[in-house]
């Protein structure tokens, strides 16, 4: 199950519950227009995926999105406008994953977590994170 998280008719992010694990093949969660793509891969031992190499190409990308992998624990994210007025919560639990496309948000640990956190670089802290 995938949960749309919107704000003003906007997707702001989705969480993708841990069920996905039991998905097979190529499932992308995703829309292609998506600064950051997302899929889940689940194939049979002796699949092969063909050689192949990505092409080149000039992409301009406005702001910063994150993937967060929860591998354990439980995290609750809270949601900011643009203006930084807390909008809601939402609660994402190990094996979910968690697909940050635009607001602002905070994270706190409910349990112990460890998670991956995925975002496209150069990353420049100074010049890419606004602090509230």
């Amino acid at each position: 199950m995938i949960q749309n998280i919107t704000y003003k008719k906007k997707t702001i992010a989705l969480i993708i519950k841990a069920d996905y694990l039991k998905k097979r093949g190529v499932n992308f969660f995703t829309k292609s227009k998506f600064l950051q793509q997302v899929a889940y891969m689940n194939h049979p031992k002796g699949h092969e995926i063909q050689p192949h190499l990505h092409k080149k190409n000039i992409r301009k990308i406005s702001g910063t999105s994150e993937v967060l992998i929860i591998l354990s624990g439980k995290i609750k994210i809270n949601f900011f406008n643009n203006k930084k007025i807390y909008l809601f919560s939402k609660i994402a639990n190990k094996n979910d994953i968690v697909v940050l496309l635009s607001a602002g948000h905070s994270f706190k640990m409910l349990k112990g977590c460890k998670f991956i956190e995925v975002k496209q670089g150069p990353y420049y802290p100074k010049r890419d994170k606004n602090k509230f």
